[in-house]
């Protein structure tokens, strides 16, 4: 039998966190705080974005990495921005499994005094995730452990690390729905995406895998079709300039490709279950 995969609790930036290794060299930390992974390391390189002035005080959000917006994606509703989920401390409290050519580990976020401050349901919240070579595949999971449906949106707000926005290209949206939440514009996406500026766009998932072009290589980015839309995103210069937790140059270096629920709310029935996932695969 060869190696098998590693687990090991250690502090990032002062955060408790747990890190995933397998033989191979690939990795990936995840911080209790929000359930954020905050690095994903595949064959030899960083592939998530995580700005060098993020806050790690326990209390906002960090910037980069896969935050999760749960239960309310942006201010489409009463709730905080992006809700809750990413700034309260998730368990981590069940035993990874551990293989030669594999590692998965879940964290857990039930409804406790903390939520309800924010919103009356009971629920659990799970993140798993499955570390592959050259991929991970993060599935959001939430049971509703009450008597009455719960509704919520939300994504999975991955920042994908790039070497330069303004060489990149994101194919396989043709002809989706498309919202321009900047112009409030209803159109059909035209063809591949390229970045010359702000840009903030919601569109209709699309069945097959999206396509990242960066100069180091490509990624392949999945959804489960239970997230029913995509949402792409990058601040451009003179909206990432006025970010606090974003260096100056860091738009040119991130691009967020999410796995969402934005346009209509996902219902879960008493007792029910929900699952969402997006997968990352290094070409």
């Amino acid at each position: 039998m060869g190696d098998l995969a590693s687990d090991s609790v250690e502090l990032f930036h002062g955060q408790p966190c747990r890190c995933l290794r397998l033989p191979n060299g690939d990795s990936l930390r995840v911080v209790l705080h929000g359930a954020q992974v905050l690095s994903w390391v595949a064959g030899g390189r960083e592939r998530l974005y995580l700005s060098p002035r993020s806050s790690f005080d326990g209390k906002a959000a960090i910037r980069g990495g896969v935050p999760i917006c749960f239960p309310q994606f942006n201010q489409r509703g009463p709730l905080p921005r992006h809700g809750f989920a990413r700034n309260l401390s998730w368990l981590a409290d069940v035993l990874p499994a551990l293989g030669e050519q594999a590692a998965e580990l879940m964290l857990r976020l039930p409804s406790n005094e903390a939520t309800r401050v924010f919103w009356q349901p009971s629920f659990e919240a799970t993140l798993t995730l499955h570390l592959r070579p050259a991929s991970l595949q993060i599935t959001l999971g939430v049971r509703n452990t009450g008597a009455a449906p719960l509704s919520f949106t939300g994504a999975l707000h991955t920042y994908l690390a790039v070497t330069d926005i303004s060489a990149v290209q994101l194919d396989g949206l043709r002809g989706q729905p498309e919202w321009d939440a900047l112009t409030d514009q209803h159109r059909r996406a035209s063809g591949a995406l390229s970045f010359d500026g702000e840009f903030d766009r919601v569109y209709g998932a699309a069945a097959q895998a999206l396509i990242l072009h960066d100069s180091r290589g490509r990624l392949t980015i999945e959804q489960s079709a239970s997230f029913a839309d995509t949402v792409v995103w990058n601040p451009g210069a003179a909206k990432g300039g006025s970010l606090a937790d974003m260096p100056e140059d860091g738009y040119a270096h991130m691009l967020c490709v999410e796995a969402a629920q934005v346009m209509q709310p996902v219902t879960v029935e008493a007792g029910a279950q929900w699952q969402g996932w997006q997968r990352l695969s290094a070409l």
